[in-house]
């Protein structure tokens, strides 16, 4: 047979196609209505797996089979999404436990940051709180978690992601751990000075401090030198040790504010390798709310360990038109070779996009927790 008339054989069995789709999808309109009254849940298992198995039988080879199955899955997937979609214009699937606030409270909060009084947290805290706030540090990301979850503290600031470096992968692990949610987060640009006493030249210097981290970053400038180069907790503790210690052989790799806070001298601006160095920072609280104007969704889920379980779950993302700017995975503790996937994506929770999609997610998917909303 000649091209064109084969093409017109696929156009009819197309059309065919779409028909009985749209036939199938009023039928699952049908059995939505009929959860709705009964109060059913929408995923059964049991009956998809028996379905897939039964259009698998129905094939004549392996090739055959696997696209069927494969097919299927795509239909039932879009027959759950319906449901989710009409389950929730009913209002049968709940409200989610976050409350919207036209703006954070702030003016008599407390606030807690990692590090010592000069750190680039602190300097991303004054910049997101202003200059007037009451706070206070502490010596590790667990400990202001702490803070915030037993009421010591209002909020807490915590890096989350540096441009260079990656991730903070404690950080994300702490949210799944805390009843603790994101409500903000503040970028800052990270240049690191070179920081000494008043008076000291380049030439007197023998030791550098810094955070590893930082002295990575620094690589190709201190490769010109022959300091010696100390690890420390973070680089505010480092200035603070040259602030202390006044003596000029010594010198910090630290950001201009820790020069600010401890009185010492920026010897050279921009010793990292990279000019394009910033760290995100984000906002935590213990309460479950969210700015009405927020933007940005956080959440984490676990998958069954099964072929395409994640391509099900972004599928959520897909249907309902979100755009999805971020997924990390980080291994679950206790269970070799299993992963815990961290999502971003755009929107609100008063969307009902983004309602629908949560929905969709936290039916289909182990331990759906929200992080935030900011």
């Amino acid at each position: 047979m000649e091209l064109e008339e084969l093409r017109e054989q696929l156009d009819g069995i197309d059309k065919q196609i779409v028909e009985l789709y749209e036939h199938r999808m009023e039928v699952c309109r049908q059995v939505a209505e009929y959860k709705i009254r009964t109060g059913k849940k929408v995923l059964d298992r049991q009956r998809e797996a028996e379905k897939l198995s039964q259009v698998r039988a129905m094939t004549h080879n392996d090739f055959n089979g696997h696209g069927v199955q494969e097919l299927f899955e795509q239909i039932m997937s879009m027959s759950r999404k319906l449901q989710y979609q009409l389950l929730a214009e009913q209002g049968s699937m709940g409200r989610l436990p976050f409350i919207g606030v036209d703006e954070l409270e702030t003016r008599h909060a407390r606030v807690v940051f990692q590090g010592a009084e000069g750190a680039y947290s602190q300097a991303a805290m004054v910049k997101y709180f202003g200059p007037g706030i009451n706070s206070f540090h502490v010596d590790s990301f667990r400990d202001a978690m702490s803070a915030i979850d037993e009421g010591s503290a209002d909020f807490a600031v915590l890096p989350i992601e540096n441009s260079t470096a990656g991730i903070v992968s404690e950080i994300y692990d702490l949210l799944v751990e805390f009843e603790n949610y994101i409500v903000g987060e503040q970028i800052i640009r990270i240049e690191h000075c070179l920081l000494g006493v008043p008076g000291t030249k380049l030439p007197e210097i023998r030791t550098v401090y810094s955070h590893p981290q930082s002295l990575m970053q620094s690589s190709r400038y201190l490769a010109g030198t022959d300091w010696r180069q100390i690890s420390m907790q973070n680089n505010a503790f480092a200035a603070r040790k040259v602030a202390q210690d006044q003596d000029r052989t010594q010198a910090a790799i630290a950001g201009e504010y820790a020069a600010g806070v401890y009185g010492l001298e920026i010897l050279k601006r921009g010793v990292n390798d990279s000019d394009s160095n910033s760290t995100r920072f984000i906002i935590v609280t213990n309460q479950k709310i969210f700015r009405k104007d927020a933007g940005k969704v956080s959440i984490c889920f676990e998958l069954p360990h099964q072929s395409g379980s994640l391509y099900h779950m972004l599928s959520h993302f897909i249907y309902n038109n979100l755009n999805m700017s971020r997924i990390e995975s980080r291994p679950i503790e206790g269970r070799d070779w299993e992963y815990r996937f961290f999502i971003d994506f755009d929107g609100n929770l008063a969307d009902s996009a983004v309602k629908n999609a949560l929905r969709g997610l936290r039916e289909e998917a182990r331990n759906m927790k929200i992080l935030g909303n900011y």
